[in-house]
Parts: C-alpha cells; structure tokens; sequence
C-alpha cells in the first residue's frame, strides 16, 4: 500500500500522463513466508541490511532487476533515470495507452522482458522511484515454470518466440531495435 502512495505521487509530479516514462518500482524479497512489512525507505534498508530481504531474484536472475542500481537507489532522493539492458524486466507503472505486453509470452518466461524491450523502442523514459518499493513474498512454483525447467520442449517453443518478436521488432523499429538482437546473442 505505501508503495502505491508514492508512485501516485509520482506519477503526478512526474507527468507520467503526458509522457512516455516507465516509473520502476524496485523489487525486493524474502525468503520467510511471515514478514512485517517495512513502513519506510529506512526500514526496508536496515531489513536488507540485516538479511531478511535481498534484491529481487538476486540469487537466480540478477540481470533482471541488475538496471534498477540497487546501490543509487539506497541513498536517491530524487527520481533517477536508467538505461535499458538485455533481460531487463523491471516491475512499472505506465500510461493507460503504452503498449500491452505480447501475448506470445504467456505463462513462464519473457512477457515482462518482451514489454520492456518494447516501451525502450518506443523511447520511454526509465525513471526509478526513489522511495517506493514492493517485496515478492515466497510460494509454491506456479505450473508454468514447473514446465518450463522440466520440459525441453517448452524451452525450445519459448526461444522460438523470442526469436519472432525480435523479427518483428526489427521490422517494426528498423535500425533501432538492431541492439536487441545484438543483446540477445551475448548474454
């Protein structure tokens, strides 16, 4: 809930109706299923601190979350912009009209890479909120990634997938979307 009250206020001070900005929320964890949620920036810091909450995926997929720049966003005070990276899927509030995520992703695997990939072609603006924040909460693995580590066949489908919507970006975006393919083949 506290997160909402500051990116509301953002989105206002920001303008994020008026402009092409993808607000980051950044993305904590805990590894314990009771938690008292952190009232303050501070509070969230001194629980980071103390190991009862890490960065978000910080022990399987860094490079998700790797742009946000957890160590600035310790001590930001003031929004601050980040440039988009290969596997970045940072969790965002957006305008109503941005584009809707591709639904060739649809359970485990790339729907919130493809849409980020999608709003850096369309030149958002990446903005992380210096005093919001949310905390993934741990549960049982959903079907879909069950699937996904177990079953080759599902892997092979998904690198398809990306694969087409690369394509698709290139003919769409042209030169621009050229560093999303680059991207892809090193990492």
């Amino acid at each position: 809930y506290l997160w909402f009250l500051f990116a509301r206020k953002s989105v206002i001070q920001l303008d994020l109706a008026n402009t092409k900005k993808a607000l980051i929320v950044p993305a904590f964890e805990t590894l314990r299923y009771r938690l008292s949620f952190p009232k303050s920036k501070a509070e969230l810091l001194s629980m980071l601190d103390m190991g009862t909450l890490f960065t978000f995926r910080y022990h399987v997929w860094t490079k998700g979350h790797a742009p946000t720049n957890f160590a600035k966003w310790r001590t930001a005070t003031t929004p601050y912009r980040v440039e988009w990276e290969a596997d970045f899927e940072p969790y965002v509030v957006v305008r109503k009209d941005c584009p809707e995520y591709d639904r060739r992703f649809v359970g485990f695997g790339w729907n919130k890479v493809s849409h980020i990939m999608e709003l850096d072609a369309q030149e958002y603006e990446f903005t992380v909120l210096p005093n919001a924040y949310m905390i993934h909460m741990p549960h049982a693995p959903s079907f879909d990634i069950t699937k996904f580590r177990s079953n080759k066949q599902y892997r092979i489908c998904l690198k398809t997938l990306k694969e087409e919507f690369q394509q698709d970006m290139s003919r769409h975006y042209g030169f621009a979307a050229l560093k999303y393919l680059t991207a892809e083949n090193n990492s």
